[in-house]
């Protein structure tokens, strides 16, 4: 059973008709923490809730104490509400327990209640609501059962509460909220939509190769479903094992392969590959380095923590062969790519940045200075949903991040676990704009190698990003021999460090000796490895044989010697490379790595954009392809968020209109309020939360009859979505360029030129570089006014500094600890420009995916009911047991 959401309340009957409940929620969950009297905060213990449920009426109120926030002296009641089950399920304790005044404990948990642990004869302590409710019910029992001629003349209020004046609700009403609009006090902040990339993380790193082996190509198909044309994804533990007990198959006939090359490769039968005899030895032995390398890191680490380390196969070529029964013949693929992805490990600096994001966000997105979010979130106010991709680093960042926005301690696995849903369809792959990133790689790779750079008929000096190939350095031709020097300038170095590790590495093979490794290691890590720098070593888990190999795998990959051609998909890998070693292995002062570093960065700030498209058209066309799925999620959560509060504001102005429907207008505010796709009925509001399978629970809003706040009618909605690399500059590029469309055409940009040019100059958009909507309601506006809300863009260029930098006071101390500060935000939009929300829906819609084809959400296979959320949550657990086995000593 999944206890992210669990509420547990011990109950307090008094009669059939009465109870009261004292809530305790996991601050995991809504960010609420007690604090000891010297403001530490305390995670074992679990914020009091005080609800008196009022079980014939409509809702109930809660008494809290939440300490460290400057008013720990003032008891502030936040009612919520409760389910008619729940307050059915108290009278039915009661009554089946023959006990007027009876305790039991109530928990709630995945949209359900369950009443457990009934105590028998049981009261409340210390609670004035409690004994003054008490005090009404068993006056009209005794009134009912002895004078019932009495019971319906005196009224069911104490005589002291008549006179106690109502608190008013002041509803939409901002009250100092530290979140003011551009365009008067009028503006309440209603939604705020943030795209994150992962943080820091160690070098990716990737294996290519073609095979044609059969016990391969047999499991590509017994993971498949048996279909020949299917590519396969292999994560699991045991799909990885799987492919490891088929290479060390293979690596058995290699070793007498590195023997007797020509022999093996005539005469095995696991060697096999047709249509290759006329290969070079050369090839061949590639071939067969690679098969070593993928049998060397599946077995890194003793184990399989399968979110770091991920297998493609995807079928090239088929034949028809004869069925095994004779009765005709079948297709069979007989060569597939083989795709080993592994390391990019979120690393102690990820982490940190990750965390110091979420502090920011707290402090400076929200009502409050700091403390607005975390009350708003603890009075059921705030409505947070984050969603990761399916990479590790980014599940890992977006749980950091979730640590410092709600001020949580502890680990990150339990955090995952609770607050953080993975969607790999909208926030993972490239798949459905592979052709066209393909295209636009020859074009660069064309632009690069031939030394010119084609002008775009659309191109002008006046707005340089209109350019094809727009960024590239005009020498990018000379660049490249250059970059190949230095590459194996520091390769040889590395080397030299790894032979005195271990004597028996030689340059022929740098995968033979790669020691055992375990990558997941360096998640644990939450600083640096003050004993492996004063060792010389390289920081973090990985040693220099592995260093080597992936220093050895850039040189090879980014210019064949024996073909003489360059590989400029591999610049941004040494780039990669470069920046991490120089923010976390400099002490090992690597010469060259400096000057590789300059001009990687150089060619890199023209290649990873231009990736994406070679032109503003082809970059609009390949980000809308990449980013349709999250585009269209975007404006579900903008118009979920514009028709909740356009609801409440009617409601308030129909109370203004009529006072004398106040009362059943209370009385309806408190209907139980869904989930992003309550309203249904519509099919342009369906919605794709992750969470759709809750959508019938309730979700808790203060009742503004008893609260005590001054803004019961705030509500903010938070969604985050991090991701990769990838889906950042895929929307971005939405955004800028999707008045290009011949649908809009005569649209200026969402994005001012002044943005266009700062973003045309970024080149590069770092870890933890983010784009954040916010969209503001001016209450004093008419709901039918267009202008009634506003949206507002910015964006950071994440830890976009370079490790080099020697003026940056703040960025030199940060480097010590290998950490790079993050970017502040940028504007989109020319400061008092008016973005309303229907202009954004009408340029973003052409290039979003429909509501109404949003899929309903899966269950997995073999569980249905009451388990069906459990089994993803066993998932989770289960891939993150490396994690959490080595939690007691490590300090995730």
């Amino acid at each position: 059973m999944d206890t992210s959401d669990q509420i547990t309340k011990p109950v307090y009957t008094v009669g059939t008709e009465y109870a009261h409940a004292e809530a305790r929620k996991s601050p995991v969950v809504d960010g609420v923490v007690m604090r000891n009297p010297d403001g530490k905060e305390n995670m074992l213990a679990q914020l009091l809730n005080q609800i008196a449920i009022q079980c014939t009426g409509n809702y109930v109120m809660c008494s809290v104490l939440p300490h460290g926030w400057g008013f720990e002296n003032l008891k502030v009641r936040y009612p919520v509400l409760l389910t008619p089950n729940e307050k059915q399920m108290a009278r039915e304790v009661c009554i089946a327990f023959r006990q007027a005044v009876c305790g039991f404990d109530l928990l709630r948990c995945e949209g359900r209640s369950y009443a457990c642990d009934v105590n028998g004869w049981s009261f409340v302590k210390n609670s004035y609501k409690y004994y003054d409710d008490a005090a009404c019910v068993l006056r009209k029992l005794f009134l009912d059962a002895k004078a019932p001629h009495l019971s319906s003349s005196i009224p069911p209020t104490l005589p002291w509460k008549v006179s106690e004046p109502v608190t008013p609700n002041e509803g939409l009403t901002r009250q100092g909220s530290g979140i003011i609009g551009e365009f008067g006090q009028a503006e309440e902040l209603r939604c705020v939509i943030a795209v994150i990339r992962h943080g820091d993380r160690t070098p990716k790193q990737k294996v290519k190769l073609k095979v044609t082996e059969e016990n391969l190509l047999n499991l590509m198909l017994k993971y498949n479903g048996g279909k020949p044309r299917t590519e396969t994804k292999l994560k699991s533990a045991v799909q990885l094992q799987d492919l490891l007990d088929a290479t060390r198959m293979l690596a058995i006939v290699r070793e007498c392969y590195v023997c007797e090359l020509k022999t093996i490769l005539t005469s095995s039968k696991f060697i096999s590959r047709p249509g290759r005899e006329s290969d070079s030895e050369a090839e061949d032995f590639e071939h067969a380095e690679k098969l070593r390398q993928v049998k060397a890191v599946l077995e890194e680490g003793g184990h399989f923590s399968g979110i770091y380390r991920k297998v493609q196969l995807k079928p090239l070529q088929w034949a028809k062969v004869t069925k095994p029964n004779g009765d005709g013949e079948e297709e069979v693929p007989v060569e597939a790519l083989m795709v080993l992805k592994y390391g990019g490990v979120l690393t102690h600096a990820g982490r940190k940045q990750a965390e110091e994001l979420g502090r920011y966000f707290r402090n400076n997105i929200y009502p409050g200075e700091g403390t607005g979010l975390l009350r708003l979130h603890s009075t059921y106010r705030h409505d947070l949903k984050i969603y990761s991709s399916d990479e590790g680093r980014v599940q890992m960042s977006a749980a950091a991040f979730a640590k410092g926005l709600l001020d949580l301690e502890g680990q990150l696995t339990p955090i995952l676990v609770s607050l953080v849903s993975k969607d790999s369809s909208m926030l993972d792959g490239l798949d459905n704009a592979s052709v066209e990133i393909k295209e636009a790689k020859a074009k660069l790779n064309e632009i690069i190698t031939s030394g010119t750079k084609n002008i775009s008929s659309n191109g002008s000096s006046e707005f340089p990003w209109m350019t094809d190939g727009a960024g590239l350095p005009h020498n990018a031709s000379e660049l490249l021999p250059k970059l190949v020097e230095l590459t194996k300038k520091v390769t040889e170095q590395v080397m030299l460090l790894a032979k005195d590790e271990d004597e028996e590495l030689t340059e022929a093979s740098a995968y033979d000796v790669i020691l055992p490794y375990d990558q997941a290691a360096a998640l644990g890590k939450t600083n640096i490895d003050v004993d492996r720098i004063a060792a010389g070593l390289p920081c973090g888990s990985e040693g220099f044989l592995l260093m080597f190999a992936r220093w050895k795998k850039l040189e090879r990959d980014l210019y064949n010697e024996r073909k003489e051609r360059f590989d400029i998909t591999q610049i941004p890998d040494v780039y990669d490379s470069c920046k991490y070693d120089l923010l976390h292995n400099a002490h090992l002062n690597l010469e060259g790595l400096d000057e590789l570093f300059k001009v990687a960065q150089k060619l890199a700030d023209g290649v990873i954009p231009n990736e994406y498209g070679i032109n503003a058209k082809q970059k609009l066309k390949i980000g809308s392809k990449i980013a349709r799925r999250l585009l269209g999620k975007l404006l579900i959560d903008l118009r979920n968020t514009r028709e909740e509060a356009i609801s409440i504001a009617e409601l308030k102005n129909s109370q203004d209109e009529n006072p004398f429907e106040k009362e059943a207008s209370e009385k309806q505010s408190k209907g139980f309020i869904k989930n992003d796709d309550t309203r249904r009925n519509s099919a342009s509001d369906l919605s794709m939360d992750q969470d759709d399978d809750d959508d019938k629970e309730t979700q808790y809003r203060l009742d503004p009859k008893y609260a005590n706040v001054k803004t019961p009618g705030r509500h903010v909605r938070t969604r985050l979505y991090f991701t990769s690399e990838s889906h950042i500059h895929s929307l971005m590029n939405v955004l800028r360029y999707c008045n290009l469309d011949e649908s809009l055409q005569g649209e200026d940009s969402l994005v001012c030129d002044s943005a266009l040019e700062r973003l045309h100059n970024t080149k590069e958009l770092d870890y933890m570089s983010h784009i954040v909507l916010r969209m503001f309601e001016n209450t004093e506006v008419p709901l039918e006014d267009p202008k009634r809300f506003r949206i507002e863009m910015t964006f950071s260029r994440g830890a976009d500094l370079s490790p080099l930098e020697k003026n940056d006071t703040e960025a030199t101390s940060l480097h010590q600890e290998h950490t790079l500060p993050i970017m502040g935000p940028e504007r989109l939009q020319e400061p008092g420009s008016y973005l309303t929300l229907e202009k954004m829906e009408n340029m973003i819609r052409p290039f979003a995916m429909p509501a109404e084809d949003f899929p309903p959400p899966s269950i997995p296979a073999g569980f249905s009911g009451y388990f069906s959320k459990s089994a993803a949550v066993l998932e989770r657990l289960v891939n993150l047991w490396p994690f959490n086995k080595h939690a007691h000593s490590n300090g995730k």
